[in-house]
């Protein structure tokens, strides 16, 4: 850590009697909400791990340091640097008179160099954008991140503090539904105009939307689909009946409303547009797949020699597409057999570190190029269907307004992170590059 970020000192002047209590109202402003009295914050880390409960504390430390309470003195930075500031380095004390005044934000990273900096957009207050100098988070950071932190100004430069949180869509979500609850209209479109003080007084607010998405993933019942319905994986496998070919399965299975023909021997199941705004069904965080334009995908369909394979990830969802799939191809295919695989059985069966792999015998620049054909022609065929970000417009309709740039903008980064954050870094999809797509679109302008 760098000498400018050691807080050791104040950590110390944390423990006199004056200033103990006083944590402790920020600490429960924080907390108290998730805890309810019924748990210790140390039994967060059992959950979260000992990294974030770190990042968390530190969310709340560094908002004290920014508060006044009754009676003198009223604010523990200003009483430190009195007393003790002159043991402190010069950097150390313009860092620590820094987070006395800071404010806790939300901002896009962009524009990393590994090691040295990136630049940070304010998605609360606007303004222009920082280059923030930071050398550990950088090696780490994508392309259209969201961090809650706070960026301060240190010696000419703007760093960042410790407290930082990545933020997901969802939690980014609850955050700006929660300001709005607090500064204006809980259902409008648009965050209002929020002040430094008001938004300073909020910092509590990064915390709890941080944590009620992320122990909303990883707490309870986590292994369900969006029917909530128990995953299982279902591998349906269809007998060719003899003298069936390929192009006599595809042309059936093309008949199906809800299957999307990817190539030449895979479709994607979709769901179907919901009639009546049907509500999911599990009540639980739910995992799933869904397509580029949002489309929830089912499962999936594939030939591979003279079988037909179904997957799916629920026993429901399996009886289904096989009803799907006897009823559109009758007599070309004989009775299926089913494999059922849990996902204890799935981790069980996952090869160990090291494992030797069989390696395909394509050349990898062919099949690297085949893959980013195929993507290009998936995302061409992605701007002309409707996008659930996008209000189920198009993206092509959705660009000819203003507030629907916005919408493909932001649109376009979600898929740009995603992609980059692929756990292979030489996977062809990890360096996809969408800059054909914010020109196609006609906002490229907003890609900062």
């Amino acid at each position: 850590m760098p000498t400018s970020h050691d807080l050791s000192g104040l950590m110390k002047f944390l423990t006199r009697d004056e200033w103990r209590e006083c944590f402790a109202e920020v600490f429960n402003e924080h907390f108290g909400r998730v805890l309810d009295g019924e748990g210790d914050f140390e039994d967060l880390a059992e959950v979260l791990g000992e990294h974030w409960t770190n990042a968390l504390w530190g969310c709340a430390f560094e908002d004290f340091l920014t508060q006044d309470f009754e009676g003198e003195p009223s604010n523990m930075v200003d009483e430190y640097l009195k007393r003790r500031g002159w043991k402190e380095r010069a950097q150390a004390r313009a860092y620590i008179a820094a987070l006395r005044t800071s404010v806790m934000s939300l901002y896009e990273v962009s524009d990393v160099v590994p090691g040295i900096s990136f630049v940070a957009r304010d998605l609360i207050r606007g303004g222009e954008p920082l280059t923030v100098s930071e050398g550990t988070a950088t090696k780490t950071l994508k392309q259209w991140d969201r961090l809650a932190a706070r960026i301060v100004p240190v010696m000419g430069k703007a760093v960042m503090a410790g407290g930082v949180l990545p933020f997901t869509p969802k939690a980014t979500e609850i955050l700006f539904d929660g300001l709005r609850g607090l500064f204006g209209k809980r259902n409008a479109k648009k965050l209002p105009a929020i002040k430094d003080d008001e938004l300073q007084a909020a910092a509590f607010m990064f915390t709890l939307s941080w944590l009620f998405d992320t122990l909303g993933r990883v707490a309870g019942p986590q292994l369900q689909n969006t029917d909530g319905d128990e995953i299982t994986f279902h591998d349906v496998r269809f007998p060719l009946a003899p003298g069936v070919g390929a192009d006599d399965i595809a042309v059936r299975l093309n008949s199906i409303p809800a299957f999307s023909q990817a190539d030449t021997k895979f479709w994607n199941w979709l769901e179907e547009t919901p009639k009546g705004g049907n509500q999911k069904n599990a009540e639980a965080p739910a995992i799933d797949t869904t397509m580029d334009n949002g489309s929830l995908v089912l499962g999936n369909v594939e030939l591979k020699g003279r079988f037909l394979h179904l997957s799916a990830n629920s026993a429901a969802r399996a009886a289904r597409g096989t009803a799907l799939v006897q009823q559109a191809l009758g007599h070309l295919v004989r009775t299926p057999l089913t494999k059922i695989t849990t996902v204890e059985q799935m981790k069980a069966e996952r090869p160990s570190e090291g494992a030797q792999t069989s390696r395909s015998d394509i050349p990898p620049e062919i099949a690297e190029q085949a893959i980013r054909e195929h993507v290009d022609r998936h995302y061409r065929e992605t701007l002309d269907q409707p996008v659930k970000m996008l209000g189920n417009k198009t993206p092509r309709q959705a660009a000819k307004t203003a507030a629907g740039r916005q919408k493909v903008a932001d649109w376009l980064k979600y898929m740009e992170n995603q992609t980059a954050k692929r756990p292979d870094p030489t996977d062809p999809l990890a360096t996809y590059s969408f800059e054909w797509m914010w020109k196609e679109l006609g906002v490229h302008d907003l890609r900062r």
